[in-house]
């Protein structure tokens, strides 16, 4: 069973940043699109970024120009770094597979407030 964990959240203001990381224990790692998801309280989960694996990437048009997402093959570790943060980005961030594997990280909080 792949398992995700996700960090690097926290409490930010409006307008600051914050680097997330997803260390994966996917043997085939290197070869699978990733994406970041984020859950806002009473919304459903929503796809934010994907990287594949030959370095293309989307994102949703709410964090393009603000976001972006990384990968080191040889850490199992994706990244997103979001910019110029929004009280609208507070949510708890997930990654995984694109699409989705069944099984879910706990997630990393981000709350953007002042």
């Amino acid at each position: 069973q792949v398992h995700m964990v996700e960090s690097g959240g926290g409490l930010v203001q409006p307008g600051g940043s914050l680097r997330l990381s997803c260390i994966v224990s996917e043997r085939y790692f290197s070869y699978i699109k990733m994406g970041w998801y984020r859950q806002a309280p009473g919304k459903q989960r929503e796809l934010v970024a994907t990287l594949s694996s030959d370095s293309s990437t989307y994102y949703t048009d709410s964090v393009k120009g603000r976001a972006t997402m990384s990968r080191d093959n040889m850490k199992k570790t994706v990244y997103l770094q979001m910019n110029s943060l929004k009280r609208e980005d507070t949510a708890v961030y997930y990654c995984n597979k694109v699409p989705e594997w069944v099984s879910w990280g706990q997630g990393t909080q981000v709350t953007v407030s002042s």
